[in-house]
């Protein structure tokens, strides 16, 4: 089966080092594997020694990179769905919206970079797709878009197609705008469809797989804790954490001894807090990591003896639901936070959970629907939302 392998964590830690050691490894085991670079800031033609841009470039036997043009892919792969975005963003406008206007709206370029992750998932003969992500705060945006997109157009679609039918015959002239057309209105509706495919590979566990890069300091091990439980909110498979630049603890330097005790301690912390995540440690080099010799020091040094490491594993669920005696409980692993940093609410038929600056809002699963939200509550690293039928509901019946 194929898979698809995210990587992220704080800037400066070495994610592209490890997405590229992943890649080396995958192609050296006969694995036609891909490597793509979805980080405005590309590094992977550094790091490879060699040219890589927009298309794909031969790295290595049965490996190849690429790194995401956002703006060529606009321009020549998804004209039409970026066309079919600005029809409709000019119903709700009077003067109309300039498709450079609407590329420029948040979240588009990660759009795109997903949009080019599915198409080669779909399209390619690769068995390994490997992605280095942006720092984390970008990564976030990254995966939470298509979500976030599709609970809008899903609110939006049943207005769209009533006043297709009630309001397009008559809209020049009374109403003074330009609904979309039939063909407009096609393509978002396959843009629609096509992030719910894209959500579903996301989030298919036995396909798709978040690792997370950090290195044994505070700020970071703090960031990396926050991503992870992120990742859980919005229900990825995180399957590995990977701790780049760990000093050798035989230095025969007195000037090290206590950055090795610091890192010992933050090393300890990561293997507590992540008991359930598979962890690799990584030895911090004496020389700068370029070209496919100094990759492959990872892949002796951190994955020696790891045949599986391209495995699917299983880890805690981030998001299940369980009967109990009156109803259902929604159960999301969310580690690492405390039960007073987190809000609940119910909104119409979503489950609205907050975090931070950071909101999700869960479609509730139609077998939920006409029941409330009676308790929540923050149990061992889990947020119980525990529904129930209406009482009026159960009188009736």
């Amino acid at each position: 089966m194929k898979r698809i392998l995210f990587f992220t964590g704080k800037g400066g830690v070495g994610k592209t080092s490890v997405a590229a050691a992943h890649a080396l490894k995958s192609s050296k085991e006969g694995k036609k594997t891909l490597i793509i670079s979805t980080d405005m800031a590309h590094n992977l033609g550094d790091l490879f020694d060699m040219p890589v841009g927009k298309t794909e470039v031969r790295v290595a036997e049965n490996l190849y990179a690429l790194e995401v043009d956002v703006n060529d892919m606009i321009e020549n792969e998804f004209k039409n769905i970026m066309q079919a975005f600005a029809n409709l963003m000019g119903s709700f406008n009077q003067d109309g919206i300039e498709m450079d206007e609407f590329t420029m709206m948040p979240g588009m370029d990660e759009l795109f970079s997903l949009l080019k992750i599915q198409e080669v998932y779909k399209k390619s003969d690769y068995e390994r797709i490997i992605v280095d992500c942006a720092p984390t705060g970008e990564t976030l945006s990254l995966l939470k878009f298509p979500e976030l997109l599709c609970w809008y157009m899903d609110k939006f679609f049943p207005m769209g197609k009533l006043a297709m039918r009630v309001l397009s015959p008559v809209s020049k002239s009374l109403f003074k705008i330009q609904l979309p057309d039939k063909h407009a209105i096609s393509d978002i509706e396959k843009l629609y469809l096509e992030l719910i495919e894209l959500q579903e590979l996301l989030k298919n566990k036995a396909i798709t797989s978040v690792r997370l890069v950090t290195i044994p300091e505070k700020m970071v091990v703090e960031e990396t804790k926050r991503n992870y439980m992120y990742m859980k909110l919005y229900n990825y498979h995180v399957d590995g954490v990977f701790i780049n630049r760990i000093l050798p603890k035989d230095i025969d330097n007195p000037f090290f001894d206590e950055w090795v005790a610091i890192q010992k301690t933050y090393i300890d912390e990561i293997r507590h807090c992540f008991e359930s995540v598979s962890q690799y440690q990584i030895p911090w080099y004496d020389t700068d990591l370029l070209g496919l010799d100094s990759i492959n020091r990872i892949c002796e040094d951190a994955f020696a003896g790891s045949d599986d490491l391209f495995d699917i594993r299983d880890s805690v669920d981030g998001e299940r639901y369980e009967a109990t005696t009156n109803g259902y409980a929604m159960k999301l692993y969310l580690p690492n936070i405390l039960k007073d940093e987190v809000s609940v609410n119910l909104s119409g038929a979503d489950v609205i959970v907050k975090i931070g600056n950071y909101k999700r809002n869960i479609p509730m699963p139609n077998t939920l629907r006409g029941m409330e939200v009676t308790s929540a509550r923050y149990d061992e690293d889990t947020l119980v939302i525990q529904f129930e039928k209406l009482l009026e509901a159960s009188n009736e019946s």
